[in-house]
């Protein structure tokens, strides 16, 4: 089972909890979780990506294991701590302003 943290907006939308729990078939990357995220909870398909070019959206970030992957390959393997479940993979709305 894959851990995912949701921004509280994206809860919201979704009717759940700040956890959720996937289960995801082959390589855990961060493409594989945000399908099965889509997938399990439609209300959210075009909210972390772009409904055309698949891309994050500005304003989100991901975090795995207290790193940044926002910018890493979607297709790149995400590591073993996520991937068993021992550690989540965060979604995080970004704070912007002046």
């Amino acid at each position: 089972m894959i851990r995912v943290i949701l921004p509280f907006h994206l809860r919201t939308l979704a009717k759940v909890g700040a956890e959720v729990q996937l289960e995801i078939e082959g390589p855990v990357t961060q493409r594989s979780i945000l399908d099965a995220l889509e997938a399990r909870y439609p209300m959210l398909r075009g909210t972390v990506r772009d409904h055309v070019t698949q891309q994050r959206r500005p304003f989100l970030r991901f975090f795995v294991c207290e790193e940044d992957w926002s910018l890493e390959p979607p297709d790149a393997s995400l590591p073993d701590a996520v991937a068993s479940g021992k550690e989540p993979f965060f979604i995080i709305g970004a704070i912007a302003g002046g």
